[in-house]
């Protein structure tokens, strides 16, 4: 990557807190410019620990952070040109969303710094909130104000900490869509953390699977989907099969799998253990029976197009066919 397209650059970073316990393992990253950059991984996996690094609220035991090619490490955490969106949003109850927004702006009279306080607010649909307070505003609205006050600051780059957590599933997809068009129309460089692979696969232009202080694997989310390189990552990021051949070990995604109507011609064969329908899809359980090429130590997990699955009841055979594999 050029260097002059990259935003962000972690070089071997590693950190523990008092106690002892080591959080972020020799840690390497770079961040494309104007890219969405997205953290995934279990709760206390060190994503959270990462933004603060990165941020200066914390400062790394070794290895160094630098944001368009200047060392970071010795610089305060408001000398670095960068906005943090927090998990709560922490806006002020006492204050308008206009006195919200402009909360960190140190001269409000500056023209420039008002022209982008009123771009931030139109871009954002806010215009007609700014004299509401937080507890006037939906769960949504809060979140976009909570951006607006980052976004005024006019940052190099977007800090956020599991922003959509609180919402309800309905209103985090809106929201969600909604910060995907907002952060491709202002291009600015985003760093996400977040739990929630479907967030995290339909936000990114690229995902770092952190597993214990470490980053697992790193690539575009269609390449982790289809090209895991380890079993966790495999796992992690969608819901996985893991099929046995002599010592070769494949991934078949649920999705992955196709009806035979020929008990000769199939590559396994079992029993449904269980059937959930999930709408335009079906999900069997499976418990492999027979003669089969692959072997699995659990039971796999087949999603089907519900419209093919009307004759399918618990206890019948079943044979599958293999339409995708990945060998780990």
């Amino acid at each position: 990557m050029d260097s002059k397209e990259i935003a962000l650059k972690i070089s071997n970073v590693s950190f523990s807190y008092k106690k002892g316990t080591k959080a972020i393992s020799c840690l390497n990253l770079e961040v494309q410019k104007g890219s969405f950059t997205t953290l995934l991984g279990e709760s206390g996996c060190g994503k959270t620990t990462i933004l603060k690094l990165i941020s200066g609220f914390l400062q790394p035991d070794s290895g160094t952070i630098e944001i368009d090619g200047i060392n970071q490490n010795k610089v305060e955490p408001d000398k670095r040109k960068i906005a943090f969106v927090f998990q709560n949003y922490a806006l002020f109850p006492h204050l308008t969303v206009k006195q919200n927004i402009l909360y960190g702006v140190k001269n409000k009279k500056n023209e420039n710094n008002y022209k982008i306080f009123e771009d931030t607010v139109k871009s954002l649909n806010l215009d007609n909130l700014l004299n509401r307070y937080s507890h006037e505003l939906s769960g949504g609205q809060q979140q976009r104000v909570a951006l607006a006050r980052s976004l005024v600051l006019n940052p190099k780059i977007l800090l956020m900490d599991e922003p959509l957590s609180s919402l309800d599933t309905k209103l985090r997809e809106k929201v969600r869509d909604e910060l995907k068009e907002i952060q491709q129309k202002l291009k600015i460089t985003t760093i996400y953390v977040t739990h929630d692979r479907e967030e995290a696969l339909s936000l990114s232009d690229n995902i770092a699977v952190i597993h214990e202080g470490k980053i697992l694997q790193e690539g575009s989310p269609k390449e982790l989907y289809f090209s895991p390189t380890n079993l966790y990552t495999a796992d992690f990021i969608g819901h996985a099969n893991f099929l046995k051949n002599n010592e070769n070990t494949f991934l078949v995604r649920p999705q992955w799998f196709a009806l035979s109507e020929d008990e000769q011609q199939n590559d396994l064969c079992g029993k449904i253990e269980e059937i959930t329908f999930l709408g335009d899809t079906t999900r069997l359980i499976i418990k492999l029976s027979g003669e089969n090429f692959f072997s699995c130590e659990q039971n796999l997990i087949v999603d089907l197009p519900t419209i093919i699955c009307d004759d399918l009841k618990k206890g019948n055979s079943i044979f599958l066919k293999i339409l995708k594999k990945w060998k780990l």
